[in-house]
């Protein structure tokens, strides 16, 4: 048997295996369109996607993963609660890792449940570590949702906050900002000149580009009104930095969080999340004891994410990519449901590297 026919071979027993679980097969197009994306993530996607155009769709772009489509799927026809499961080709781009494939399998299970949104997460979680065991993968858990309550609990601007936000899953240009709002990094002489000028638009010559008179006169406004407001405060910044240094075992993190929680009042709707989705795992019969929690993880690579997050590693073989990854994506639903909005949660699992470890089997 072929590689690939191992790989769809395994693809189709996961998919089953979900099946059985509850799910309901559903299928996306290869291609989707780029505006959606685009509006999700910017034209940073451009750099790991593939994009092609068409005469009478427009701009197009490989699926770059099945999530998107599934949600804007059931925004538009779903019932609730609702669970699904797919399998198939996604395609990004590795430019800056070449040996990575840009072309793989995926299998998904994603649960649209209101009611109870932990009991969903540990659902899915138990799920994907049950499925995985025979691999004797490690688990990384995280909650984005953490660190988000963090921002939005700042005393500074709310132009600020939403640029800390914008940037949670960019850790270097969050750490710039950062020390940007603190005072700890100088502002550019450029930007000083700049915002020192009673006319900053005078001598600039003929407009270049694409925005507009306004928009440049809205946006040095709008960094005049930073330059005008008080720094974040050393000790908001010392507590954003315990929150994001907190690694340890799950009831450890637990404790270590409700303690931050005493000074920065505002993460503890997540801490209290935490806590209860913990008990739904055990209940699934999970030793949380021993379970990793790092409160950054998923930040670098789960950009839709916004609440628990979880992925899972072959330790013996670093080289490889996590095998299965996956969390709670509420936002993405209430940006694709034109108004209407669910909880959301799901994982997907690669077979390709079930297959490279030996398989399930």
């Amino acid at each position: 048997m072929t590689d690939r026919a191992m790989i769809r071979a395994e693809a189709a027993r996961l998919r089953a295996a979900f099946e059985a679980e509850g799910a309901q097969p559903v299928e996306t197009g290869i291609l989707q369109p780029a505006e959606t994306l685009l509006d999700l993530y910017g034209e940073d996607i451009r750099a790991r996607a593939y994009v092609t155009s068409d005469a009478l769709r427009g701009e197009q772009m490989l699926r770059p993963d099945f999530t998107v489509p599934v949600v804007q799927m059931h925004m538009e026809h779903g019932a609730e609660p609702a669970c699904y499961t797919y399998s198939g080709e996604v395609f990004r781009r590795q430019e800056d890792d070449p040996d990575r494939a840009n072309e793989y399998m995926q299998v998904g299970f994603e649960v649209f449940e209101r009611n109870s949104p932990e009991a969903a997460d540990a659902r899915v979680f138990a799920l994907m570590f049950n499925t995985l065991a025979p691999l004797g993968l490690r688990a990384a858990t995280g909650d984005i949702g953490v660190l988000m309550g963090a921002v939005d609990g700042l005393q500074t601007t709310e132009r600020r906050k939403a640029a800390l936000r914008r940037h949670i899953w960019r850790p270097r240009r969050f750490r710039a900002l950062i020390d940007r709002f603190s005072g700890r990094a100088a502002v550019p002489e450029s930007r000083s000149a700049l915002l020192a000028s009673d006319d900053p638009m005078a001598g600039a010559g003929p407009l270049i580009g694409l925005r507009s008179r306004a928009e440049i006169e809205a946006r040095i406004a709008a960094l005049r009104e930073d330059a005008e407001a008080d720094p974040i405060s050393e000790n908001e910044v010392a507590l954003l930095d315990a929150i994001l240094a907190v690694r340890e075992t799950c009831p450890n993190a637990l404790e270590h969080l409700r303690d931050i929680a005493v000074d920065m009042p505002a993460i503890r709707p997540a801490v209290e999340r935490l806590e209860r989705r913990l008990e739904a795992m055990q209940g699934r019969g999970l030793d949380v004891d021993t379970l990793d929690f790092e409160a950054s993880y998923g930040r670098t690579h789960m950009e839709y994410y916004d609440g628990f997050v979880f992925g899972f590693y072959a330790e013996a073989r670093p080289d490889l990519p996590p095998v299965a990854t996956g969390g709670r994506y509420d936002a993405l639903t209430r940006q694709l449901g034109q108004g209407r909005e669910i909880p959301a949660v799901g994982g997907v699992i690669r077979p390709g590297l079930v297959v490279e470890l030996g398989g399930l089997t």
